[in-house]
């Protein structure tokens, strides 16, 4: 990609962010995403639709929609070529704007994408299995990657037979005269788009299908609850493989119009100054993250770099993909208030990828909604309010409500009705967003997305999450699959989690997992907890504080029994990066619980 001069608000004229034909049809008259971006093509070819930082700050790569479409019909034309319609093709791409192309390529070929990420190879143990996981499942007639990693197949075919067999095209290599080739297809809303393989927080990756008609009807929810539009800009470090980062932000950018900055997740993850930079150079009105981005910002942004940084423009911050915090918003949002955020940009919601993405959200101009509630009811089922200050009280997290067509039931799942208002149940969607099903998994998929009511009353999606419904905002508990069950109440195990990493200085905040192991027929607790890097330790140490595996058990015990009364049966510290993490970062407590009863775990000995 060319690299171009910044953009910079005292210099407009850089970019055109403005569309060339203002009036006339809308692009949404398309029945699919490819129609809207044919349609950009043509009435809007030089607006700007992306830049990617390619060094996480500055250095930037631009595409705009004139550009996108014609070298995604190059490389359309290429896989026409091949023959390649219907077959599902592996993105392999480290983060960037061939991956956008690629994606655009395969829905312009009618072939089937198959989001995936390079495996790590300073950690192939933990990111290859994932791979080839995937490559098992979906059987990829071909791999759209880079040339740079053309050159490796080679050295992957030897040590990894199970990707023989599958031809590798370098989609940088493709020559742009060959959109010139390019046929388009009849494509209807009916047609398999692409897998977006989970993330196998509570199971192994499976891949959802979604069609052309599911990315249409969820951009269209995203569309109106966010209230997007081709003025909106955006900032995103999201992972494009990852059902936030491609349908939100990649996909959502084209369907409104919008322009939109990314970055890669590492240099987010190297260095978390450099999101809020983007979002304060570019003036961002759009941007969010999953709980532990905003939670990293306030423990690694300092207070001289929060002065120079200017967050006003800033509207809508959302936050999904994992449990939201209440700590955690009213930290940042108190953090950064002198940058000019307001806490009531702050957005959660909740989605999933058996719903496209998008399920619930709040209205745009309406500041979050904070709940508190008792939890030892919660423990029971039971919702039962209580004042924040209360002892026994903890504070949920609305994440918004249904859009459009789609309904929300909270449901009790051993006798498939309905839960009153003041019960928690497992939730049920019932949307023209909800996938077809799981890829060659017919019976999982009529387990989890045809599931009927006790009268009947169907199909609707199991979530297999857990929450309840107060005046139409929905409020989530938790995993059905990973609730623990102790002396015959309910634990979450995020909740016991968070208390762990709250108990002590040196334990690793979003780094522990809590799950049940049997001990003479009997559900008892176990934790394993990280513990920060040396170079942490070392600080913690010289300011006075005990570190120590003896001190770190014992508050992590103390810190349990005080707020949840259990006992916990097991604690294991861990090295820094030990324990398992899907792909988007979730915690893998099955993983995790296999882990420590094989005694694989890599132990911190203090």
């Amino acid at each position: 990609m060319n690299t171009a001069p910044s953009f910079a608000p005292d210099q407009p004229e850089t970019w055109n962010l403005k569309p060339e034909t203002p009036g006339g049809p809308s692009p949404h008259e398309a029945a699919t995403l490819p129609g809207i971006l044919r349609w950009r093509a043509r009435h809007q070819p030089d607006k700007l639709g992306f830049t990617f930082l390619e060094d996480g700050e500055t250095q930037e790569s631009p595409l705009t929609f004139g550009q996108l479409d014609h070298q995604a019909r190059a490389v359309a034309a290429q896989l026409q070529s091949l023959g390649v319609a219907g077959e599902r093709a592996l993105l392999l791409f480290p983060p960037g704007l061939d991956y956008i192309i690629a994606f655009f390529a395969c829905l312009y070929a009618e072939v089937v994408a198959v989001p995936a990420y390079p495996p790590d190879p300073v950690r192939l143990e933990r990111t290859l299995p994932r791979l080839l996981g995937i490559v098992n499942d979906a059987r990829p007639a071909l791999v759209l990657t880079t040339a740079d990693i053309v050159t490796m197949v080679p050295y992957l075919l030897e040590a990894y037979p199970d990707l023989r067999g599958i031809r590798w095209l370098a989609t940088d290599e493709v020559a742009p005269t060959m959109a010139e080739a390019w046929r388009e297809p009849a494509l209807g809303p009916d047609r398999l788009a692409f897998l977006q393989y989970t993330s196998g927080s509570t199971a192994e990756p499976r891949g959802v299908m979604l069609t052309h008609g599911h990315l249409m009807y969820n951009s269209e929810m995203i569309h109106q609850a966010l209230e997007t539009d081709e003025d909106t800009r955006c900032v995103f470090w999201l992972p494009f493989y990852h059902d936030m980062g491609l349908i939100g932000a990649i996909l959502g950018t084209v369907y409104c119009g919008a322009f939109t900055v990314l970055m890669s997740p590492l240099h987010f993850l190297q260095r978390p100054l450099r999101w809020l930079q983007a979002v304060s150079r570019y003036q961002a009105t759009i941007s969010g993250s999953p709980n532990f981005g905003y939670d990293l910002c306030v423990r690694k942004v300092t207070p001289e770099q929060r002065a120079t940084l200017d967050l006003s423009h800033w509207q809508l911050a959302f936050s999904g993909a994992e449990p939201v915090r209440h700590e955690t918003l009213q930290r940042f949002a108190e953090a950064f208030a002198p940058c000019g955020f307001r806490q009531e940009a702050l957005y959660p919601g909740y989605g999933l990828a058996e719903a496209t993405l998008f399920v619930s959200g709040g209205r745009r101009e309406d500041p979050p909604v904070f709940l508190a509630v008792n939890t030892a009811m919660l423990a029971q089922g039971r919702v039962v309010v209580a004042a924040p200050e209360e002892e026994g009280a903890q504070t949920l997290v609305g994440c918004g409500r249904a859009w459009l067509d789609e309904e929300v039931l909270i449901v009790d799942p051993e006798t498939r009705t309905p839960c009153p208002p003041d019960r928690m149940g497992e939730i049920w969607v019932k949307s023209p967003s909800v996938a077809l099903g799981y890829w060659q998994r017919p019976e999982e998929s009529e387990r989890t997305f045809r599931a009927c009511l006790a009268d009947g009353t169907g199909p609707y999606l199991r979530t297999g999450d857990l929450g309840f419904l107060r005046e139409g905002e929905l409020f989530i508990t938790g995993r059905l699959k990973d609730m623990i069950i102790i002396d015959g109440l309910n634990h979450y195990p995020q909740d016991i989690e968070l208390t762990v990493e709250q108990s002590h200085l040196a334990l690793r905040p979003g780094c522990s997992a809590a799950f049940s192991v049997d001990v003479g027929n009997q559900e008892r607790l176990v934790i394993v907890a990280e513990v920060q890097r040396s170079k942490q330790l070392a600080e913690l140490r010289e300011q006075g504080l005990t570190v120590t595996p003896e001190e770190l058990t014992r508050a992590i015990r103390q810190a349990v029994a005080q707020r949840h009364d259990l006992r916990v049966h097991d604690i294991v510290l861990l090295q820094a990066g030990s324990v398992p993490k899907t792909s988007s970062g979730k915690i893998q407590r099955r993983a995790a619980r296999a882990a420590y009863l094989a005694g694989t775990m890599d132990v911190w000995q203090g």
